[in-house]
C-alpha cells in the first residue's frame, strides 16, 4: 500500500505542476487525494496543517514582515541602504554583498530563514532593483542568504535538534568500534555553528562576486570616501541602532527572538513617528496590507507542504531511504554524501523543524554507526536543511522574495541555482572536515 500511495502522491503532484497548477494547489490536491484513497477523515488534513502554522517560533514571521515594511515606510531602510552602499564603494556587486551580510546579521536576530528574508528583502530588494540589478537576481541572492539565520545562533532548528537528540544514546557496537561520543547540548551546537555559518556566507559572497562581475553589477565610480561613510553613519544612527537593540536584548536575555520581532515593530514606530517623522497613516496601512498578503501567501504553502511531508513520513519513505544507506556502503565519505543529498531532497518538501524532529531518531543512529560526532552531524543537518528555504516546492524564502519583487517563483528559482550549488559545496566541506565545527567548542572548554 505504501508504494501505491507514494506513487499517487508524487504522480498527482508532478502532473498538476506540469499542467500549470500553482505549487500550493498541487501540494494540497495531491495530499487530499491520498487522504481519500487511504480512507482517512479529511479533517485530519486540516488538523495537521493547522498544527504546522501554530508554532510559537513562526509567530516571528508576520512580525518581522511588518517590521521590514514599516522600516521602508519610516525611512529606516533607505538610511541603512545608504550606509551599506557607502561601505560597498567600488566593490563589484557591493550592494548584493551587503545583502548577504545583512541576512547573516538579521538571521542572528530572528533564528528564522523566512523572517530574515522578509526583514532584509523589504529593505534590500527594492534597493538592488533601483541600482539596476535584475529583479530575479536581487530576489535570488536575498532568498539564498536568508537561510543563514538558522545556522548562526540563536538558531531555532539547533534547539530542536538538541531536544530531539538529548535522549538518544549511541549503540553499544558503535561505542565499541569508535570509542565514546560526546554528549549533545544546545550550547555546543550554538558554538559549533559559528564557523560553518561564516563559511557558507563566504561561499555566497564568492558566487555573488562572480555573477555580479559577469552581469556588470559594479559599484560606484568614486571609490571609498571616509567623509561619505561618516556622513551616512551619522544620518543613519537610529537606523543602525535598531538591530543593535534587538541583538543586545536577545543576548542579554531580555527577550526571545520571537519577542524581538515585536520590539523591532515598536522601535520602528517610535523612530518613524518621533525622530524621522516620515511614517504616515497611509504608509502604516500600506505596510499592514503588505504584511497580511505576504504572510498569508507563505503560510498557505507551509499549510499544504506540511501535510504532504506528513504523508511521506506515515508511509515510511524517509525511514526506508535512511535504512538503505547502510546497506549500500560503509564508506564514511559516501555515507556523508548520501545523507547530504537525502537531506537536500527532504528539505524541498518538508518544513525544517518537523524534518529534524522526524529524522533525528532515524538518522542519528546511522551517524553513530559510522563514527560521526553528534554535534558535527547536527550542524551539517541544519546547514543542509537550510538550502530547502531556497528550493521549490516548499522554499518559503522564494515565496517571500517573489512577493516583494513581484516576479514568478520559477524565475527566482532559476537565478538561485548557482547559490544553491555553492552552498552544497560548502556543506560538503563542513561535513568532510569535522574540525570546522568541533574546534571552537573544544577551544571554549566544551
Amino acid at each position: 500500500m505504501e508504494t501505491e500511495i507514494t506513487t499517487l502522491l508524487f504522480g498527482s503532484f508532478l502532473l498538476l505542476l506540469v499542467i500549470g497548477a500553482p505549487i500550493t494547489v498541487a501540494l494540497g490536491v495531491s495530499s487530499m487525494v491520498s487522504f481519500i484513497v487511504l480512507g482517512d477523515n479529511p479533517i485530519k488534513f486540516v488538523q495537521i496543517a493547522f498544527t504546522s502554522v501554530g508554532s510559537f517560533p513562526l509567530m516571528a514571521l508576520p512580525a518581522f514582515i511588518l517590521a521590514g515594511a514599516l522600516m521602508e515606510a519610516a525611512g529606516i531602510s533607505k538610511r541603512l541602504i545608504n550606509v551599506a552602499e557607502s561601505f560597498a564603494g567600488p566593490f563589484t556587486g557591493g550592494i548584493s554583498a551587503a545583502t548577504v551580510m545583512a541576512c547573516l546579521f538579521f538571521g542572528a536576530i530572528s533564528g528564522s530563514g523566512p523572517a530574515t528574508t522578509a526583514a532584509v528583502g523589504m529593505l534590500m530588494i527594492p534597493a538592488m532593483i533601483h541600482r539596476g540589478y535584475d529583479r530575479g537576481y536581487a530576489s535570488a541572492v536575498t532568498a539564498s542568504s536568508g537561510g543563514l539565520g538558522i545556522v548562526i545562533p540563536p538558531s531555532i532548528p539547533m534547539v530542536i535538534f538538541g531536544i530531539a537528540a538529548l535522549g538518544m544514546v549511541p549503540p553499544p557496537e558503535a561505542v565499541a568500534e569508535h570509542g565514546t561520543f560526546q554528549s549533545v547540548s544546545i550550547s555546543k551546537l550554538f558554538i559549533a555553528g559559528f564557523v560553518p555559518a561564516f563559511l557558507i556566507a563566504s561561499s555566497l559572497l564568492l558566487m555573488n562576486f562572480l555573477l555580479a562581475r559577469k552581469r556588470g553589477y559594479s559599484g560606484n565610480a568614486e571609490g571609498w570616501s571616509m567623509n561619505l561613510i561618516t556622513t551616512q553613519i551619522y544620518k543613519g544612527f537610529w537606523s543602525l541602532m535598531a538591530p543593535l537593540v534587538i541583538l543586545g536584548g536577545i543576548y542579554t536575555g531580555f527577550f526571545t527572538p520571537t519577542e524581538a520581532a515585536i520590539v523591532a515593530i515598536a522601535y520602528t514606530l517610535i523612530v518613524g513617528t518621533v525622530i524621522y517623522r516620515e511614517l504616515t497613516w497611509k504608509s502604516l496601512f500600506q505596510s499592514l496590507e503588505a504584511t497580511t498578503w505576504l504572510t498569508g501567501r507563505v503560510l498557505l504553502i507551509l499549510f499544504t507542504a506540511t501535510v504532504f511531508g506528513r504523508l511521506l513520513v506515515e508511509n515510511q519513505i524517509p525511514a526506508m531511504i535512511a535504512a538503505a544507506m547502510l546497506d549500500l556502503t560503509s564508506n564514511l565519505y559516501v555515507i556523508w554524501a548520501l545523507i547530504i543529498f537525502f537531506l537536500l531532497f527532504v528539505g524541498m518538501f518538508m518544513e525544517t523543524l518537523a524534518t529534524i524532529l522526524i529524522l533525528v531518531p532515524v538518522m542519528l543512529p546511522v551517524a553513530y554507526s559510522v563514527g560521526i560526532d553528534p554535534i558535527h552531524f547536527g550542524v551539517v543537518m541544519v546547514c543542509a536543511l537550510g538550502i530547502g528555504f531556497q528550493t521549490p516546492p516548499l522554499g518559503e524564502n522564494l515565496f517571500i522574495a517573489s512577493g516583494i519583487s513581484n516576479i514568478s517563483i520559477e524565475e527566482i528559482s532559476l537565478r538561485a541555482l548557482p547559490f544553491a550549488a555553492i552552498n552544497t559545496v560548502a556543506i560538503f566541506i563542513i561535513a568532510y572536515v569535522p574540525e570546522l565545527s568541533l574546534w571552537l567548542p573544544r577551544l571554549l572548554g566544551y
